[in-house]
């Protein structure tokens, strides 16, 4: 959407919160008569504590969600962002421990014991989704529809701001996607991310490891490489920290990144 629905009717930016269990239908404006009663709902337009202005998108706190039932969730979406029903929405949540590949998987990626594993219709190869880990889906549709590079590169550039807020310096690597941190401890990632793109909307996104059970990387190579590691916020800043605290960072600098590429 290039205006916002505040600017259209006259009214001021505003952010709407509610949390539900039970209402399934929330009217916000005559052109939007819906709620999703998986659970919290936020509605933008907003000012971004940085001054910048989103258009409105729709940000979803599931919690704690089984794969599969996500990955439903976000088809539904997709689908629906493609038709022109639904805003443009981000969905931040956790996993229950799983295992996802994506596309490019080779056999000998797969976790070493045998674990189950779920195959999915992303890019990218395998990695791991558990408690402790910040998990968000961008569902939206690119301005640029086939700037598909450009998503990937905004998505990185919201998890780095996020985490040099909290002291922590990452940065891409060149030809590997995530976020990274390179210095004499050796090459380690603290965010995945795989995507898939249908009629230039977006769906799957972005892992940042919070504090989980890193010992879950153990049985794979994570997103099929063999020479680097992997970390955590809770482990570089040597300190606990949760989801819920570094959520709402992430949330903010994925919303001002993504309004430059969201139509």
């Amino acid at each position: 959407m290039t205006t916002t629905m505040a600017s259209q009717r006259g009214l001021r930016p505003l952010i709407f919160e509610v949390f539900s269990e039970n209402i399934a239908c929330l009217s916000i404006y005559p052109l939007f008569n819906w709620f999703r009663a998986e659970g919290y709902l936020r509605l933008s337009p907003m000012y971004s504590s940085l001054g910048v202005k989103s258009d409105l998108i729709a940000v979803e706190h599931l919690g704690l969600v089984e794969y599969q039932s996500a990955w439903n969730h976000q088809r539904e979406i997709q689908s629906g962002v493609i038709e022109g029903r639904i805003p443009n929405t981000i969905i931040l949540l956790e996993h229950p421990s799983v295992y996802t590949a994506g596309r490019r998987t080779e056999i000998q990626d797969r976790p070493s014991d045998g674990t189950p594993v779920v195959d999915v219709d992303r890019g990218g190869k395998i990695t791991w989704h558990g408690e402790g880990q910040l998990v968000g889906y961008p569902i939206i549709k690119l301005r640029n529809r086939n700037d598909v590079v450009g998503f990937v590169r905004e998505v990185e550039n919201a998890l780095i701001a996020a985490c040099s807020e909290i002291g922590i310096t990452t940065e891409r690597y060149c030809e590997r996607s995530g976020v990274w941190l390179r210095d004499s401890k050796g090459d380690r990632k603290i965010a995945a991310i795989g995507i898939r793109v249908a009629k230039g909307v977006t769906m799957h996104g972005f892992a940042l490891n919070v504090n989980p059970d890193m010992k879950a990387f153990d049985l794979i190579s994570p997103c099929g490489f063999t020479d680097t590691g992997v970390t955590s916020l809770a482990k570089e800043l040597n300190r606990e920290i949760t989801v819920s605290e570094i959520m709402p960072i992430v949330e903010r600098h994925m919303l001002i990144a993504l309004d430059r590429i969201t139509e």
